[in-house]
């Protein structure tokens, strides 16, 4: 193979590593509903896009085995690690899909969920749908894109890792994801609150009477009718939270 060719190559999978990495979590571009030949287009689509980009400032191939490994092993610990900044962001919005199934009385039926592995709510499944219509609609996806071209200059290939700042950063974006789930579920926390301690001080007055039992179905009821009704606030309040979250990804922020 010529060396021109070979250095070529070598770049184009330098850059797969951390660009396709990166996109088996991007929130939009990488749910698990796409199609894996669909998912696995866009990652190798990305460095054929971006090689006369960031081709000049990438380091040659190392000589040694070792330093190969290593470096396309930091390679893909960079991409893991923004994807899974941004995919902390949608998962806000399921996380507070589930809340509020947990607070209305959907927590016993089940269904699978391929973004998380495991099984969740129906209100946390719709959510997780809706974050990924929301984020391809408005455009959002092309926030952690350019995070990803920005991070070369942030952190180069080749270069050390700061682990602390990572993790400390991981850290904080898993925070805020929590902090923005219980935000964006509030109300219907607030309901279930109001709701639990009336039910109480029924049963407190007559004991006599299965409040509980009966006022299950129309907890239900009522919990789906609140949700309707705060439902385009609350998608609203998320997206303008996603636009400042994505905003501030590594080498945007």
């Amino acid at each position: 193979m010529p060396p021109e060719l070979a250095a070529e190559a070598f770049n184009f999978i330098l850059l797969f590593c951390r660009l396709g990495a990166a996109s088996l979590l991007l929130p939009g571009l990488g749910e698990q509903d796409i199609p894996a030949n669909v998912r696995l287009a866009l990652g190798l689509t990305l460095p054929v896009l971006l090689l006369p980009v960031l081709g000049p400032g990438l380091p040659p191939m190392p000589e040694a085995v070792p330093a190969l490994v290593r470096l396309l092993t930091l390679e893909i610990l960079i991409g893991l690690w923004l994807g899974l900044t941004a995919r902390l962001v949608a998962l806000a919005l399921v996380q507070a899909g589930q809340a509020a199934a947990l607070m209305i009385g959907l927590s016993s039926p089940l269904q699978t969920d391929p973004s998380i592995g495991g099984q969740t709510t129906a209100p946390a499944r719709l959510f997780g749908l809706l974050a990924a219509v929301l984020m391809l609609s408005t455009g959002l996806y092309a926030v952690p894109l350019r995070a990803l071209v920005e991070s070369y200059s942030m952190l180069p290939p080749g270069a050390a890792l700061p682990l602390g700042a990572t993790a400390d950063a991981l850290a904080q974006a898993v925070a805020d994801s929590f902090s923005l789930a219980l935000r964006l579920a509030a109300p219907l926390l607030l309901a279930a609150i109001l709701s639990n301690l009336a039910l109480a001080l029924l049963a407190r007055v007559a004991p006599q009477v299965p409040a509980y039992t009966i006022a299950a179905p129309g907890q239900i009821l009522l919990g789906l009718m609140l949700l309707a009704l705060i439902l385009p606030a609350l998608l609203r309040v998320w997206l303008d939270e996603a636009g400042s979250s994505l905003g501030h990804m590594p080498g945007l922020g």
